[in-house]
Order: structure tokens, then sequence, then C-alpha cells
């Protein structure tokens, strides 16, 4: 993972619940929230309103932080109602500011929508552009904000909510999840290349519809379903569960994105039916297989790296071990907005086990190499506290090109592997060796699955957009 200083940022977490007895939701849905911290820790919120007495009311509260600092007993008490949605949010398009904390709350003629996204559209300048010209007045600087204007837009000449939320997911182009609660129904959307994780699940009389099936597992929820790409799902108050699958695309077309199973989803969580902590073992064995070398313990960079390594040990027969401590209480380093702050993240975070690494040769394990700098401080800690020798294998391909779909990578300059061969990188991070896993092993490590290679390999899905997407429309 890079440690995150390599801004390798991912968008969102999202979480919706339908209580069909009518019991309150905020309280399931922040310990969802919980279970989905690590998809974003910028800010979060949670949007509920009772289907039975207060159609159009909603009680929403959002704020900049992580969940636990956001929600406390007093302000979650005053979240009544047994329909609502959470967010999770790490900003890759619209600045990191109050206004733009999620759920977003939209009152319009037809009633009010509740709307939770993780995802980037690529075209979503040239919509904003559209809908200001039209008369639009815009509350946030992000893309997620123009979808929800089109479903309202769409809602005033459509039969239904779930009708009208199609006909808007026409118009946009890029990776969504969605989720979206009218004052009566719960959707969920994917977009047709699959990006991002959706699922379905229950809870007795209850429905969520949640990024990773982790968020399931944690609050007790059984999991019926992925949501397939191109999908939209409506959960109505009586529980039938409605599909319309007008946005999906030849499956050969689909695209989830590689990085959801080398580091975004936590281990626990299973994507499209692939476990990810399988999908990283089997990422750690390829490594061995192609990348051998003479060592004493291999090692894996918390928490993505973890097993990743297992499967290095378990193939190559080199001990696995845990040379690094970690500071549970501080997020992820990758998700802080600025520089400065992730810089001094990295030693905050994790430090060196002596006992462990001095004297011995050492294969260091981790998903993947963005700018380098982490990197780098990492080995230099384990060369700093005895380690003979330090050998680094990734389990991902070099990453070459920016992500326009989730990832925080806006520009081909901030990456290390661009432009350079690997050992110019070995060099520039202080190895003995460096080995990444080559792009044509993610067939193997995905199932088989249709994957976005896109930054690896430069072949885009999707045309990439001509502007910026990342939210800065008010400068």
């Amino acid at each position: 993972m890079d440690f995150g200083i390599e801004s390798k940022g991912e968008s969102c977490g999202v979480f919706g619940m339908y209580d069909l007895d009518g019991g309150d939701v905020a309280t399931t849905i922040y310990y969802g929230l919980y279970a989905l911290q690590h998809r974003g820790q910028e800010s979060a919120g949670i949007a509920v309103t009772d289907t039975a007495t207060r159609r159009d009311k909603v009680f929403c509260h959002k704020d900049l932080g992580r969940v636990n600092k956001v929600f406390n007993a007093e302000n979650i008490s005053t979240l009544d109602g047994n329909l609502g949605v959470g967010h999770v949010r790490y900003s890759t398009a619209g600045a990191s500011t109050r206004e733009n904390s999620q759920p977003l709350v939209l009152a319009y003629i037809k009633g009010t929508l509740m709307l939770a996204h993780n995802g980037n559209l690529v075209n979503a300048p040239r919509l904003r552009r559209e809908l200001a010209a039209g008369g639009a007045i815009f509350q946030t600087t992000t893309d997620s904000e123009t979808i929800a204007y089109h479903i309202a837009r769409e809602r005033v000449k459509s039969r239904s909510v779930q009708e009208a939320t199609v006909r808007a997911l026409k118009k946009v182009q890029g990776s969504y999840s969605l989720v979206v609660a009218s004052p009566q129904k719960l959707i969920g959307a994917r977009d047709p290349w699959g990006f991002r994780p959706l699922v379905i699940g229950r809870l007795g009389n209850a429905y969520i519809i949640t990024s990773e099936t982790c968020a399931l597992e944690t609050i007790d929820a059984e999991f019926i379903r992925d949501v397939e790409p191109g999908e939209v799902v409506t959960i109505f108050q009586n529980g039938r569960i409605e599909s319309n699958m007008e946005l999906a695309l030849p499956k050969e077309k689909t695209a989830r994105c590689v990085f959801e199973y080398i580091y975004f989803c936590r281990p626990d969580t299973t994507f499209d039916g692939m476990s990810v902590t399988k999908s990283r073992i089997i990422a750690g064995k390829l490594l061995a297989r192609i990348h051998p070398t003479e060592a004493d313990l291999v090692v894996g960079v918390p928490e993505s790296g973890n097993m990743a390594a297992v499967g290095y040990s378990m193939e190559s027969g080199i001990p696995y071990g845990i040379a690094f401590t970690k500071n549970t209480y501080v997020g992820r380093t990758f998700i802080k907005p600025q520089q400065s702050s992730r810089m001094r993240s990295v030693k905050v975070k994790l430090n060196v086990l002596r006992e462990v690494v001095k004297d011995k040769r050492i294969v260091m394990i981790d998903d993947s190499i963005v700018r380098g700098t982490t990197s780098r401080q990492i080995i230099a800690m384990l060369k700093e506290a005895g380690a003979a020798e330090v050998h680094m294998r990734v389990s991902s391909p070099p990453f070459c090109h920016p992500c326009y779909f989730g990832i925080d990578i806006p520009n081909e300059d901030m990456l290390i592997a661009h432009n350079r061969n690997v050992e110019e990188i070995c060099k520039l991070l202080g190895a003995d060796s460096l080995g990444y896993l080559p792009i044509g092993c993610l067939d193997e490590m995905t199932g088989g699955r249709q994957i976005c290679t896109a930054c690896f390999s430069g072949d885009y899905p999707i045309p990439p957009p001509t502007e910026d997407i990342r939210g800065d429309y008010l400068r």
C-alpha cells in the first residue's frame, strides 16, 4: 500500500438500510460505517427518514472526521427513522470540506432524496455546466451532487424514482456505486463496468445495500448477493426487490477495479464472489514463483501487504514473521489530504521490531508502489534496525498511469515507475532487490474476473477525461 504517503486514495464507502418493521436504523448504519472506515476518513454522515409518520422529513448529521468522532450517543439519538443512508468519504473529486460531506439530501417537488456515492464521474464538469446553465444552484463541489440533481430532474417526468435513477445514470460516465433513499424506497446502483463493489444484505426484516460484505458481517446481517454491474435494485416497503439491468454491458466488457482486490477492500470482504484474502495470498504465491530469493524472513507491510506475505511464505518455504508494530489508533495514511501530514504519519503509525529483523535477510511485501517515498522510508527503517538485506516484492505491477475512476493519482510525473525501469526504482528505494507481480498474473489473482488494469497498462475502459475532474469547479 506504500503506506499511503503515495496518495493512493479511494473515494468512499456507502451504507443504506431499510427496516420494514419500522425500527430505527441510525445505530446500525453507524456500525456499518465503522466497518467501512478504511474506505475514507475525511468525513462521515448519516441521513434517515421515518416512512410511516414523516415521509418528507429527513434527519441528517455529518461532519469532517472519522465515524467515532462525528457521531456520539447524543446526536445518534436524534436520528429517528427506519430508512436511511450513510457515507464515509475520501475526496477524489471536490475539496475536503464539511459542505462536501455526504449523504446529500435534496428536497424537491416530489419529496426528498438522500444519496451517498462511491466513485468518480469523468464527464462531471460538462454535466455540471449544463445544469448550471439551466438554473441549478450547487451547494458542493462534488460530482455526487450532479447525480442527485439529475435524478431529481428526471423524477419530475418519470413514473417512479427508480425509473428516474436509471434515466439519470444513462447520462453519466465513470464509476459509481450508489445508495439512494426516497420517502419509501431504498435504491442501489452500480456502474456498467462494475468498478466499485456493492452488495445486498438482510438483517431480520431489514434490508441493507452497502459497499463491502465486511460491513454486513459486522452487524450480523446475511449476505444476499452482489449488485451486478449495470444493475439498479429497488427495495420496496413490502420487501420486494426489483432489478433493472438497462445499464448493463456485456460481461466481457466489465472492468472491476483491480485495486479493490489488491488494497482497498478489507481482507474479510468478498468482492463479486472472490475472497480478497484468497486473492492476496495467490498474489504472494505468484511473486514467490516469479521472484524467488534467498532470505531468512518474509514480512508484510500492514495491513494490505500481510496476506500476500503469507502467500509468499507458503510458496517459498521462508518463515513468515511480523516485523512491524502498528499504532492502531492512526488511520490509513493515504487518506491524509496534505503531503506534510502523510510524511509525519509514517513513523507515527509504524515502527520496526528490531529483535525480529536484526542480522536477517528480509523479504518485504507491499501491495504497490506509487511515489516510492514511503517504501524508501520503510526500507531505511528496516536497515537502521539491523536488517542485513531487504528484498522488496510488490503484489501488483508497476503503477505507471493515472486513474480517473476513484484512485487519487492525477499526474504520471508523480509515479515512481513512470519512465523508470525496475533496476532504477530499486536503486531509488535502497532495496537489495525488487520484484513486481507481472500484469499477466492478475487474471489468476482475481479468479478470471474482468478487471480494469489501466493504472498499469494505460488501457482505459472509458476514454479519459479531457479536463480536470477533481471538483475545483468554483475557482
